[in-house]
């Protein structure tokens, strides 16, 4: 894809027209959101653990699932990867990503995709980013499920608002009925629910703690490989443990 030949008044033009965004990206000199509240987002956040994704994804195919403005999605194709496709169910995200990867020059491929469709895609990426999506789900553990069932090949680079202790609890196997005194150690893997907002936003639904993030993880099938920033692990795709995915009938559930 060739950068589209536009003076910057015409980006920043575009670019407003297209706003607000969420993501700070460059534009030919133009910021598309340099006012952010967080900062330089995301770039802030991806220089804190770029360094644990290979520099070079030559020949690796990348889906990028709730690519919003397209920053990460632009970011792989940088490294060389030889397909990225960014999925949202956001028209405006997908028309703000578009944009951005048509001025930065990537070849870069949107569609308008739910987490929960991913099985409609019909095939397998060798790295597959999960950003800042799992607390905006009213139904994470099954996003999570599906994405190792139909999409995931290797690497899953994930992050998500936590909330809650950092410290994570060393989880027995098994607890009696009567043992309940793990329930109430702030360590103990938490997920807290988000009944009307958060951040004056309606689609906050979860805020989970460190260990909540790790234990589903692992109940989904993927093994944490590193954690090199406060809320991104890279984990690697794995079998699912007895009794997990989204094609097993629930823990516990009759099979007759």
């Amino acid at each position: 894809m060739t950068v589209a030949d536009l003076p910057q008044d015409e980006i920043r033009r575009r670019a407003e027209a297209l706003g607000p965004w969420f993501h700070n990206i460059e534009l030919n000199g133009v910021w598309t959101a340099p006012d952010h509240f967080l900062g330089n987002y995301p770039a802030v956040k991806w220089n804190r653990f770029a360094d644990s994704i290979p520099q070079d994804l030559s020949g690796k195919s990348v889906l990028d699932i709730g690519c919003n403005g397209g920053f990460y999605s632009i970011e792989m194709k940088k490294r060389g990867a030889s397909r990225v496709l960014g999925i949202d169910f956001d028209e405006t995200y997908l028309e703000q990503a578009r944009f951005a990867a048509q001025q930065t020059g990537h070849d870069i491929e949107f569609r308008k995709l739910s987490v929960y469709d991913v099985g409609s895609l019909g095939e397998k990426f060798d790295v597959v980013l999960f950003m800042g999506v799992l607390y905006h789900l009213r139904h994470p553990l099954l996003a999570l499920d599906l994405i190792h069932e139909h999409v995931a090949k290797d690497l899953l680079v994930f992050q998500s608002m936590q909330r809650g202790s950092q410290e994570v609890f060393p989880v027995e196997e098994n607890y009696s009925f009567w043992q309940t005194d793990h329930f109430d150690d702030a360590r103990y893997p938490k997920m807290h629910f988000i009944e009307h907002r958060y951040a004056d936003d309606p689609t906050n639904w979860w805020a989970p703690n460190a260990a909540c993030v790790e234990a589903m993880l692992r109940s989904a099938g993927f093994a944490i490989l590193s954690h090199p920033e406060a809320e991104v692990y890279i984990c690697r795709c794995v079998s699912a443990p007895p009794g997990a995915g989204a094609v097993y009938p629930a823990k516990g559930a009759s099979h007759d």
